[in-house]
């Protein structure tokens, strides 16, 4: 059963965010939400890391998260920090069979992801971490998700392979995509989290930042 928290208004009453990404879609959530935000995406590829044998998947998406939030913090100027100001990281993953699957390195990759999840359950972890430039103070949190992807035809997912969507996205898709595609999934959870940011909880927790 598809379940989706209902998004709140956005309070002209939030601190400045700061989005740690250039994330077309986390953008675009924020934007439509009505969040007036800044981009200053993190210097560090996290492609490139790998998590340790003894890191679990809320560990390691709350971690890269972080990451992110420190690394947008340093390219941002004393003088360029106005009032309240809040960074804003996040990373999303998916977990199947204890295994994280982050974003594909190149087509055949992502088939095997694909491939993999079809006809099956995986869990998706999207990390948040809220910082404070000048002070430090933080909140890091994860979001779960459960999403269930019936059988996919070969023939579709090699098309779907030709369009190159697949590419930047934990799991090789994006949930809104592939609905409006006709693909066979159903979830558990925020949709907005499963596509990168959970968007009623970063605006709750945002605006109760200096509350706490």
């Amino acid at each position: 059963m598809n379940t989706a928290q209902d998004h709140p208004e956005a309070s002209s009453d939030l601190p400045i965010v700061v989005l740690a990404s250039s994330s077309p879609r986390r953008r675009e959530m924020l934007a439509n939400a009505g969040v007036t935000h800044r981009v200053h995406p993190a210097a560090i590829d996290d492609g490139e890391l790998v998590p340790g044998h003894a890191t679990n998947a809320d560990q390691w998406v709350v971690a890269l998260a972080y990451l992110k939030a420190i690394s947008s913090s340093r390219t941002i100027d004393d003088a360029d920090i106005e009032g309240q100001m809040v960074i804003i990281g996040a990373d999303t993953v998916c977990v199947q069979d204890g295994m994280i699957i982050g974003q594909p390195d190149d087509r055949d990759h992502a088939r095997e992801i694909i491939n993999h999840m079809s006809g099956s359950t995986h869990e998706v972890l999207t990390g948040v971490a809220i910082l404070d430039p000048r002070t430090g103070k933080r909140d890091l949190f994860v979001d779960r998700s459960i999403v269930t992807v019936g059988n996919i035809p070969k023939d579709e997912i090699e098309s779907y392979l030709d369009t190159e969507l697949w590419r930047g996205k934990a799991g090789a898709y994006n949930i809104t995509e592939r609905l409006a595609a006709g693909w066979p999934i159903t979830f558990t959870g925020d949709e907005t989290s499963i596509v990168g940011l959970p968007l009623s909880r970063v605006i709750d927790r945002v605006g109760s930042f200096y509350l706490n």
